[in-house]
C-alpha cells in the first residue's frame, strides 16, 4: 500500500495577508540587528587587526594580532583593568544596602512612597549631571565632605579626587549611591512576591526574625540578586562617564581610569582606532566569560518557589 501524497492546503487570502505582515514585523528587528549589531561587531573585529586611525584606509593597514600583543604588554591596560575590578567592590555593598532598605520600605509606614521615589531619583537623573554634582561634593577646598570634616574635627579634609587611593574610594561611594535605587526597587518587587504564608508558618514553628530572613527571604530573593549581580557586573565593566567628568586625564597617574576610559583615550584622544577596537573585543570576551561563569554557577545558590 503506497503512501498517500500529502495535499498542500491552500491558504486563504486573509492567511496570506497575515503571513506577509508577520514577515514584515520579523524583518524590521532583524534588519535593525544586522545594521546596528552584526555589522559593527564584524567591523570592529576586522578593525582590531589593523593600524586604522580613522584617516587612513582600513584594508591597507592590516597588522594581524599586533594590537592584541601590544595590549597585553601595555601597563595602562592592566592598571585600568585592575581599577575597574576594584570599583566592583561597590556591587556587593550596593546589593546588601539595597536589600536592607527594601525590607524597611516593604513595611506600611507613613511616607514610604515618597521615600521610594527619593531613592529612585538618582537612577533616572542624568549621569553627567549627578557626576558634576558629586565632583563638587568631593571638592578639596569647599566640597560638602571636607566642609563637614572641618566643622567636626577642625582639620582640612583630604583631596578626594586627587589622591590615587582616595579617588577609588570616592568613585565606589558615588557608584553605589547612583545604583542603589535600582537594587531597592528590584528587591522590593521580589519581597512583595513572597507569600505571607511562609512567614506565618515559620512563626508558628517558632522561627525568629533572623531565621526567617536566612531561610525564607534570602533564598527567595536570590533570583533578583542574580539579576542585579549580572547586570551590575556588565555595567561595571562599562564605567566611563563618571571618570571622564569627575577626573582630569583619568586621575593622578591614571589611578581612576577604567578599561572603557582607556579604550576612549587610545581610540579618540590618540587616534588609534584599530587599537581601541582590539580593546573593545577583549572587553567583550571578558564580560562574556564572567557572565557565563555566573550562569553556570547559579544553580548552587539561586532558589525559586517552585
Amino acid at each position: 500500500m503506497g503512501r498517500k501524497k500529502r495535499v498542500k492546503e491552500k491558504m486563504s487570502a486573509m492567511a496570506k495577508r497575515e503571513e506577509r505582515w508577520a514577515w514584515l514585523f520579523i524583518a524590521a528587528p532583524f534588519i535593525g540587528f544586522l545594521i546596528f549589531m552584526a555589522y559593527p561587531i564584524c567591523f570592529a573585529l576586522f578593525a582590531s587587526m589593523t593600524k586604522w586611525t580613522g584617516m587612513n584606509a582600513l584594508a591597507d593597514n592590516f597588522c594581524g594580532f599586533e594590537n592584541y600583543i601590544a595590549i597585553f604588554t601595555d601597563e595602562k591596560f592592566w592598571k585600568s583593568l585592575g581599577t575597574t575590578i576594584i570599583y566592583m567592590i561597590g556591587i556587593p555593598i550596593g546589593m546588601i544596602l539595597g536589600l536592607l532598605l527594601a525590607m524597611g520600605m516593604n513595611r506600611k509606614i507613613p511616607g514610604v512612597r515618597v521615600l521610594r521615589t527619593m531613592y529612585y531619583v538618582p537612577v533616572v537623573s542624568s549621569l553627567v549631571a549627578v557626576s558634576i554634582l558629586w565632583m563638587w561634593v568631593y571638592n578639596y577646598d569647599y566640597g560638602l565632605f571636607n566642609s563637614i570634616i572641618k566643622a567636626v574635627t577642625g582639620l582640612h579634609g583630604p583631596n578626594w579626587l586627587g589622591d590615587e587611593i582616595l579617588v577609588k574610594v570616592a568613585m565606589i561611594i558615588f557608584m553605589t549611591w547612583k545604583g542603589l535605587g535600582t537594587s531597592i526597587i528590584l528587591y522590593l518587587a521580589g519581597l512583595q512576591n513572597i507569600p505571607r504564608d511562609y512567614y506565618e508558618a515559620a512563626a508558628i514553628d517558632g522561627a525568629n526574625g533572623w531565621e526567617k530572613f536566612k531561610n525564607i527571604t534570602l533564598p527567595l530573593v536570590s533570583p533578583v540578586s542574580f539579576y542585579i549581580l549580572i547586570t551590575s557586573l556588565i555595567g561595571g565593566f562599562q564605567v566611563f562617564v563618571e571618570v571622564q567628568v569627575m577626573t582630569t586625564s583619568g586621575g593622578t597617574n591614571y589611578s581612576a581610569a577604567t578599561i572603557v576610559y582607556y579604550l576612549y583615550d587610545k581610540a579618540f584622544s590618540n587616534g588609534q582606532l584599530g587599537y581601541g577596537c582590539a580593546i573593545a573585543v577583549l572587553l567583550a570576551i571578558i564580560i562574556f566569560i564572567i557572565t557565563a561563569i555566573n550562569f553556570v554557577g547559579q544553580d548552587k545558590w539561586v532558589k525559586t518557589m517552585d
